[in-house]
């Protein structure tokens, strides 16, 4: 299998590590640490550093009760770094919901879109399906982050959110753009009780059998704070552990904040599942 994006087609017959660069100052996990071009430049290098695979590059915060923000304040915070990343050598995705910020950001060359939103927003669709090769990742959500956790969605989380992605994929199918661009997010945490979210990594392959490669984003969500009681600081351990069983269970795309402890904790499931190269790679 592989993912289609503008510049990269990338392989993923193992897991790929996206790694989160927030440039936000209110984000959940790390808000405010990579507010000026520099700072977020240093924090991509050492990502890239650390082996991730892809850059995820995000000017909003989508957190429970977060706010909108401008579309000139998203600009400003992201294309500047966005511009540098670029030059990096790694896949450069953009978490936004905006058309405008999608349109600019793909016209500067980012190889993804990455929509929370799954290009339900007006025009979104537009600049995708016109676009000749970026990747896209269609989320699902219940709600809108001001108030999705308030009112978690009813009943059996997977069916839902099957079904949600499969009529958003066939849209965008539909208008030309090629399966093979296309990525799904179960959206772990957008508008779901933590037994739902659970639900997800379970029942995985239920989503997998529709063929599309997911992406999943259990990175310090606090649905692993619900399990351990650990506050979002200390949730590195249970989001390695979350990470490799969603890469266990199918899932080819992790978005993680701990890149580094993310890449071993692959690299020890790996070896597991193929000791003589695990055996070879140490010679």
């Amino acid at each position: 299998m592989f993912w289609q994006t503008t510049r990269f087609r990338i392989d993923l017959t193992r897991p790929r590590v996206m790694g989160i660069v927030n440039l936000t100052p209110d984000s959940f996990a790390d808000g405010g640490r990579h507010g000026s071009v520099s700072a977020a430049m240093r924090h991509c290098e050492r990502l890239a550093h650390e082996g991730a695979d892809i850059l995820d590059l995000g000017a909003e915060s989508t957190r429970p009760g977060s706010q909108p923000v401008p579309l000139a304040d998203e600009r400003a915070r992201l294309m500047p770094v966005l511009r540098e990343a670029l030059s990096l050598g790694l896949p450069v995705s953009v978490d936004t919901y905006k058309a405008e910020v999608m349109r600019e950001a793909l016209d500067l060359g980012a190889d993804i879109v990455n929509d929370v939103w799954a290009l339900r927003q007006s025009g979104a669709q537009d600049v995708v399906a016109a676009h000749p090769g970026c990747g896209v990742c269609l989320m699902h959500m219940h709600g809108e982050p001001t108030s999705m956790q308030a009112a978690p969605m009813g009943g059996e989380a997977v069916p839902q959110v099957l079904a949600f992605l499969r009529e958003a994929s066939e849209a965008l199918v539909a208008r030309g753009v090629a399966r093979e661009r296309i990525a799904w997010d179960p959206g772990v945490g957008f508008g779901k009780t933590p037994q739902q979210n659970f639900s997800l990594l379970a029942r995985q392959g239920e989503l997998l059998a529709a063929g599309y490669p997911l992406l999943v984003g259990w990175s310090r969500k606090s649905s692993l704070g619900q399990v351990t009681g650990l506050p979002v600081e200390q949730r590195q351990l249970p989001s390695v552990v979350a990470a490799v069983l969603a890469a266990e269970r199918g899932a080819r795309l992790l978005r993680v904040h701990d890149v580094a402890e993310t890449v071993a904790g692959l690299r020890v499931w790996a070896a597991a599942t193929n000791p003589a190269e695990a055996a070879q790679a140490r010679q």
